[in-house]
């Protein structure tokens, strides 16, 4: 029966894809042992499996099979381990040409030893094999967290998803759920791996699908230049079902981070969204300056002044008051995901809240807006505050007095090379040298249009 036992040994291994070697050695581990309960002894044997006949009609295989067991001991002169050495005398008696030194094997197989083993040995050898395959679910699993990995529903209740990953399972509990997700079973999906737990009954794996990690490996995946290095992922805020915000940066000249990720007519981004079930992603370009890129991250609204208390760690933003709505998003969240991206917390204020002039909130913007001047020059149409006499501050340089039905209103100032036209309601009102605050003559037509005007870049 040996050619049988080896074939129901290749079958097994086959079916447990483990190797055949390894099923071997654990049948010959639980054989060991089985011989060694019955014997009551420690000594060193080895198990070999003798050719049979085949099992008669209406016989269980295991009962024809010939196990042997043969103990191994070493020849001395004087016993010192009583369980594996034997007296050269003894041993002569077995073998006449055994020396002192040498291993002598003798059969001892105890009385129904084939039967009792193949019954005993059954439970030791499924043992061992669950010991194999937790081992190498570890192994294989151990250091893949946070990589994102492909898997199908088991099964899905209320307290977790049980998600299968080739020849493991992994758990997917409420707290890495999508609350908006609804997961059946036989469903395919991405997931992420975020724990891997070594415990008694084996691994324990742990994925996620609300994790903002998700997002990163998602891009990582659809946009080769995030993989190549070309483009850098800076920063991701989530709130998992609903909307994420993505940080970007390039790495080479002549790259355009947020074009990149979101592909030739949105295709990359929209493949990205597909995956996460209509889940809305805001690329966004991520500034070294933290006023740009709190500007940026309240996309889509544009902020025209950004002002940091770097001391509490609070930007206060200046938004158009038609874009509030678009600044706070629903329920606030626009305002939320750009907290979490940028690590700054936001106070939005619309335009309205410049009117008080001694406000300290006016007396940052100022500075903030003279200094970002210094730096960068004029960066297009800025809303000033017209004061009781008539005046308007820009860049530390007052100019005016401007026409009297405009005290107390908020026009808009514009450069346009020495120029500084002043405009309210689209209506061009007066110039002025921007270097001498001399006011200049409305002869003309202004330097530019009222519609291009409209359409200036904002800061």
């Amino acid at each position: 029966m040996k050619n049988d036992f080896k074939t129901a040994i290749a079958q097994i291994a086959a079916e447990r894809g483990i190797p055949r070697e390894a099923v071997e050695q654990a049948i010959e581990h639980a054989l060991k042992t089985v011989y060694k309960k019955m014997a009551n002894s420690e000594e060193e044997v080895s198990i070999e499996f003798i050719d049979g006949k085949p099992a008669p009609k209406g016989k269980a295989v295991e009962e024809t099979i010939d196990i042997q067991v043969f103990v191994h001991k070493r020849v001395v002169d004087e016993i010192v381990d009583p369980v594996n050495d034997m007296l050269l005398s003894e041993a002569i008696k077995l073998n006449p040409y055994v020396t002192i030194g040498d291993e002598i094997k003798f059969e001892r197989t105890p009385e129904n030893f084939g039967r009792i083993a193949a019954q005993t040995a059954k439970q030791v050898v499924l043992q061992r094999i669950r010991d194999y395959e937790r081992e190498t679910v570890w192994n294989e699993y151990h250091d893949k967290e946070g990589e994102l990995l492909n898997g199908m529903v088991q099964r899905a209740d209320s307290r977790a998803v049980i998600v299968e990953l080739g020849q493991a399972e992994a758990v997917m509990p409420a707290r890495e759920q999508v609350s908006s997700e609804r997961y059946r079973t036989g469903q395919r999906l991405k997931v992420m791996l975020v724990e891997v737990n070594r415990e008694a009954k084996g691994p324990q794996l742990i994925v996620s699908r609300s994790n903002p990690a998700l997002i990163r490996r998602l891009f990582e995946i659809e946009v080769p230049e995030i993989f190549s290095g070309a483009v850098e992922i800076m920063a991701v805020a989530r709130e998992p079902g609903l909307r994420s915000k993505v940080a970007v940066t390039a790495r080479q000249e002549k790259v355009d981070p947020v074009g990149s990720c979101v592909g030739v007519r949105g295709v990359r981004i929209q493949n990205i969204v597909n995956e996460l079930y209509g889940e809305k992603i805001d690329v966004i370009e991520w500034s070294p300056d933290p006023a740009g890129f709190i500007a940026n991250a309240l996309s889509p609204a544009k902020p025209t002044n950004v002002s940091l208390d770097e001391e509490n760690h609070v930007a206060t933003v200046i938004v158009p008051s038609d874009q509030m709505s678009l600044a706070i998003g629903k329920e606030g969240q626009n305002a939320r995901l750009a907290f979490k991206l940028t690590g700054w917390r936001i106070d939005i204020k619309d335009t309205e809240a410049l009117f008080d002039g001694s406000s300290d909130l006016l007396r940052r913007a100022r500075a903030a807006v003279a200094d970002s001047r210094l730096e960068m020059g004029w960066i297009g149409r800025q809303p000033r505050l017209v004061r009781a006499d008539g005046t308007i501050d820009v860049q530390g340089v007052v100019f005016g007095p401007l026409p009297a039905d405009l005290v107390g209103m908020s026009v808009d100032v514009d450069r346009v090379g020495n120029d500084l036209e002043v405009y309210y309601n689209r209506e061009f009102r007066a110039r002025y040298d921007a270097t001498t605050a001399e006011e200049l003559p409305l002869d003309g037509e202004p330097s530019r249009a009222p519609a291009d005007l409209a359409e200036a870049p904002q800061s």
